[in-house]
């Protein structure tokens, strides 16, 4: 049976690939190491590294078995507190993957390499 808390992860993951939109949710995977890496090298200042470690501690709190409310003895509770920390991951990891892969060039409306060309108008 699986726990009540990666039932709430995968329902959280699940809406947010669903409500996606253009940009697929792999795009989005596939730039999460591209963007932990630049924002640990100091080569991107969109998310700071103590965001980052935020994200980071609410992964292993949602995957650790430790709980601060334990689902088996305060129920409701218990599960309110993983789905407030895994909406905050999901925000928080959607709010900065689109940013970064704005700072990359992909529209995240339109889901392609939308680069911005210099470029003079000439009249006649």
């Amino acid at each position: 049976m699986p726990s009540p808390r990666r039932t709430a992860a995968c329902t959280a993951a699940a809406a947010a690939v669903v409500s996606d939109g253009p940009v697929r949710f792999t795009a989005r995977l596939a730039a999460l190491p591209r963007l932990v890496r630049d924002v640990l090298r100091g080569r991107w200042d969109g998310v700071s590294r103590g965001r980052l470690a935020l994200m980071a501690v609410a992964v292993v709190y949602v995957v650790s078995p430790v709980d601060l409310l334990p689902e088996a003895i305060l129920t409701i509770p218990g599960l309110a507190d993983d789905a407030m920390v895994v909406g905050w991951l999901v925000t928080a990891l959607l709010g900065a993957t689109t940013a970064y892969l704005g700072r990359e060039g992909i529209d995240t409306i339109a889901g392609t390499n939308a680069r911005v060309v210099p470029a003079e108008l000439v009249t006649r």
